[in-house]
């Protein structure tokens, strides 16, 4: 049995606070004596900014055993509670809060152990590692010296070990095939495995979702299917059977699109059971995309390693190096790098060591070989499934590096939120902090920047040596681009003195936006907007200025674009295939900075002139915590699948949108019209074919929607009162939906400590100091304790089982009242629609979605709780038909969660029944 480690632990929760001496006895503490205690000696502790929260005290700091899981374990998941550890090192759990602190010397002593064992799987890279640890001070430095010991050899830098990609040939197109629909279900049938429910909701799926993958008719018009399948369905092995089916006959690539990181995880698992992990030439079958945003940049490891990074940073870059070198792919966002890593040094280190600027310098990298992102791209290239996201697929449709890299053959999972993907990818945004880093991107360093950022003429100096005129439109850029915002101007901004044209328009935006702002102070803190009409001369004014000193930034970027293409065709003797990448990589950077500058060109064109009906145009200050953080001007397509339309569908053969909620729900089945407007097939001659794949799950029986009537608006207190008694009946496995940050830590603030005294932990978003996949980790690892969230939380949480056995939402999820949200709700009126059932339309998928979280499983069974009593009856058809939908007081409905907990009937009497009839359901 492993000895503890002779080490004073700590343990604090909003139960209490829990201290135990190196070989004394685990004693409870106050918050006070806590810290004093944190003060006097390194405590081992489970993540300390969380403790440190629920101490109050931000500055406490101590032996974190997630940071020497971290070391131990690279690029191994653990969930970061003290449970979640000891399950990952092999202890029991303990059994109450008394027993973490005794349990955390026993963890930390199987951990070192771990660091002596022969066949530690991650000792390669650890000795040289844990040198630099020293010298950076970290705590566990001098505890792991003598456990971690000095290899034979001496060991290769990360920089080293990591393997080389290889370029491939470009792939063949593929052939023209069509698949018939017994072919297709023999592979369903293959996938699901033998023995396996047989399920004619899914093999009808399947055989249609096969029609996109047939040869196309007729140019700009794919195949386009919108399949809705219900919970339950099977819908990713339903599109997985004639994809690979088709990949494997035709030779081609299929992407599959995904809205969620959880989903896209889910999608890398059950394609193992299509296709093999490594073909037999060792190339990837099946490989995960994302944004350069999203990959470990190894050059700014490189800088951050060579004293980039000081203090925590700099302990943080270690670890990440240490993870590097185990990684699977190089994904930091939602990969196998331990999304709480990041939190334990509270700021923005991980966002740090990725290209989050697009400034990328391709083959003028020393470690361009060896990088994440290049060998992600052409592993895509040669893949036979790309599991990637909304966003880089219209991005890639839009301006891919190369003809392979545009996607043809297109499965958006979750294709509810294609609409909202296409509305932020389409937008243009003309604001300080996208201005600033056009400054940086074109000028470089300045000053006394750190960093290894690097400006044109930096990135492109043999171009400008050899080629007269490059070199000029280099200057001229970096000349023209002195007028942008640069370091201190929200200072400036505040203070009334804007430096140069663009924060000229700056402020007169802000000043405008206030004089505007009919919030009468009661959202201090949030953001404001108002619409981009009737403007002031001085704004007006102000955007001519800027308007002609963009174009004076953009037509030097264009004379670049250009002779850049001729040193392409004229080549010169010195440049080689390295140098052939480093300027085709320039010059898709320039041409996506040349087609922001278009996009902020014709948005200033319009201010103060005729209005673009295509377009929906603001101004707006962006605040948070009464920190005002940006300015600016934003424009949205008032439909962005007409972009959609041109960019991805028009170049596509075979396009299917598929979700549980992709059409609305009416009395009489799935109304069609919507996801058929959200889909982008009015903007172009392709005819959708439409699939309705019901849930096989018993809603009747096993799914109950409580519609509870005696909470009332903007009261507090009874909110919060009613998710303490529906989280204390319940036992945990509660999902708290909200409408507003504010509220949510307002009942997280009142409640948590009391459910924490039953054995009941509360954790919530925008509270914990931990990222929203950690959290649902967290959730779903213990099944009494319950979450708190936002948005984020009501749609893409798959938490089968126990873990989850209650949703609770605070009132009915109404759209926000926005300057685009009424834009749209004005068209949708014009059409012949009406601006409620616009509404209506919004609020009926948030629910869908939200309702989508309790039942996973045919075996799981739960409670849909909606605490408000205005909630109309026109809203009831979203739940699945059959479903109790019950209108009841908070005590009645919690006598139904106490007959669910032990099995009995808690029945209501019949007049708190829904009656057709009575509109009992009107607001």
């Amino acid at each position: 049995m492993t000895e503890p480690l002779q080490l004073p632990a700590l343990h604090a929760s909003h139960a209490g606070t829990w201290l135990r001496e190196g070989s004394g006895q685990t004693r409870g503490v106050s918050k006070g004596d806590a810290v004093m205690a944190a003060a006097d000696t390194p405590l081992l502790m489970v993540n300390a900014p969380l403790v440190a929260t629920r101490l109050g005290y931000p500055d406490l700091s101590g032996l974190d055993l997630l940071e020497l899981y971290a070391f131990v374990r690279p690029a191994k998941f653990c969930v970061p509670t003290a449970k979640g550890l000891a399950e990952a090192v092999g202890l029991p759990p303990p059994e109450s809060d008394a027993d973490t602190p005794a349990m955390l010397q026993r963890a930390a002593a199987r951990l070192m152990e771990t660091c002596r064992s022969d066949d530690w799987a991650e000792r390669e890279g650890a000795w040289s590692t844990l040198q630099s640890l020293t010298r950076l001070r970290w705590p566990w430095a001098p505890l792991l010296r003598e456990h971690v010991r000095k290899p034979e050899r001496a060991e290769k830098w990360l920089f080293s070990r990591l393997p080389e990609w290889e370029e491939a040939p470009e792939r063949p197109q593929p052939r023209q095939i069509k698949l018939s629909g017994d072919e297709v279900t023999a592979q369903l049938d293959h996938l699901t495995g033998e023995g396996s429910e047989r399920r004619e909701g899914q093999r009808h799926f399947a055989s249609e979702a096969a029609s996109i993958f047939a040869p196309r008719e007729k140019r700009s018009a794919p195949h386009l299917l919108l399949a809705q399948a219900g919970t339950g369905i099977g819908k990713t092995l339903g599109y997985l059977a004639p994809a690979s089916l088709w990949s494997h006959a035709a030779g081609g690539t299929v992407w599959v699109s995904t809205f969620t990181k959880n989903l896209q995880r889910q999608l890398r698992q059950e394609s193992g059971r299509a296709w093999p992990a490594r073909r037999s030439d060792g190339s990837r079958p099946v490989v995960v995309r994302k944004g350069r945003e999203n990959y470990l940049c190894l050059l700014n490891l490189e800088d951050a390693l060579q004293g980039g990074f000081a203090g925590r940073p700099a302990i943080l870059a270690q670890l990440v190096a240490r993870w590097a070198a185990y990684s699977a792919d190089g994904d930091m966002i939602g990969g196998d790098l331990p999304g709480w890593l990041g939190t334990l040094f509270r700021k923005r280190g991980i966002a740090a060591l990725t290209d989050q600027r697009g400034e990328c310098i391709y083959a003028g990298c020393p470690h361009y070989r060896k990088c994440f992102i290049e060998r992600s791209v052409r592993s895509a290239a040669q893949a036979d499934l790309v599991i990637a996201n909304h966003a880089l697929v219209m991005i890639n449709a839009a301006r891919a590096r190369d003809a392979a890299s545009v996607p043809r053959r297109i499965v958006f999972d979750e294709g509810h939120h294609v609409f909202d993907a296409a509305d932020s990818t389409f937008a243009a945004a003309l604001t300080g902090r996208e201005t600033i880093e056009l400054r940086r991107w074109i000028l470089g360093p300045e000053r006394k920047n750190r960093g290894r950022r690097r400006g044109l003429a930096a990135r492109l100096a043999d171009v400008s040596s050899y080629d007269e005129a490059g070199g000029a439109a280099i200057e001229a850029a970096i000349e023209a681009a002195r007028v942008l915002p640069s370091d201190g101007w929200l200072e400036r901004m505040a203070e009334g003195l804007p430096d140069g044209p663009v924060e000229a328009l700056l402020y007169q935006v802000r000043a405008a936006t206030y004089a505007r702002d009919e919030s009468g102070g009661q959202e201090a803190g949030y953001g404001i907007e108002t619409e981009a009409a009737q403007l002031p001369g001085e704004l007006v004014e102000a955007a001519g200025h800027s308007l002609s000193a963009l174009n004076e930034i953009r037509m030097p970027l264009v004379k670049l674009a250009g002779r850049l293409e001729a040193v392409m065709e004229a080549a010169p003797d010195w440049l080689d295939a390295q140098g052939r990448a480093r300027i085709e990589g320039a010059r898709h950077s320039l041409a996506w900075r040349i087609d922001l500058l278009a996009a902020w060109i014709a948005l200033l064109d319009r201010l103060g002139g005729p209005v673009d009906e295509r377009f929906v145009d603001w101004l707006m200050v962006e605040r948070n915590d009464s920190r005002e953080f940006d300015t600016g001007i934003q424009r949205r397509w008032l439909d962005p699948m007409e972009p959609f339309a041109r960019t991805v569908l028009d170049t596509a053969h075979g396009v299917m949108l598929t979700s549980a909620t992709l059409a609305d729900r009416h009395e009489d089945g799935p109304d069609w019209e919507g996801a058929i407007a959200k889909s982008g097939a009015a903007h172009t001659d392709a005819k959708p074919l439409l699939v309705n794949a019901e849930s096989p799950f018993d809603y009747a029986n096993r799914a109950e929607v409580l519609i509870v009537t005696d909470i009332k608006r903007g009261d507090l207190a009874g909110l919060a009162g009613a998710y303490a008694r529906i989280i204390e009946k319940s036992g945990g496995g509660v999902l708290g939906l909200f409408t507003a940050i504010r509220r949510l830590r307002a009942v997280h603030g009142r409640i948590a400590d009391r459910l924490a005294r039953e054995g009941l932990p509360l954790y919530a978003q925008h509270v914990d100091p931990i990222d929203t996949g950690t959290l649902t980790d967290i959730f779903r690892d213990d099944p009494a304790a319950s979450l708190l969230g936002t948005d984020a939380l009501r749609d893409g949480v798959d938490v089968p089982g126990e873990s989850l056995r209650c949703v609770v939402m605070e009132q009915v999820p109404w759209p926000r009242p926005t300057i685009l949200h009424r834009a749209r709700r004005s068209a949708a009126a014009a059409s012949g629609s009406t601006g409620q059932a616009f509404d209506d339309a919004i609020i009926r998928a948030r629910l869908a979605q939200a309702f989508g979280r309790l039942i996973r499983s045919k075996d799981d069974r739960g409670h849909f709780i909606v605490l408000s009593p205005a909630f109309p009856s026109r809203l009831k058809s979203v739940f699945p038909v059959g479903t109790p939908i019950i209108r009841l007081t908070l005590d009645e409905a919690l006598a139904r969660l106490s007959g669910a907990q032990d099995g009995t009937d808690a029945s209501v009497e019949t007049d708190v029944r829904e009656d057709e009839n009575s509109g009992a359901f009107e607001t």
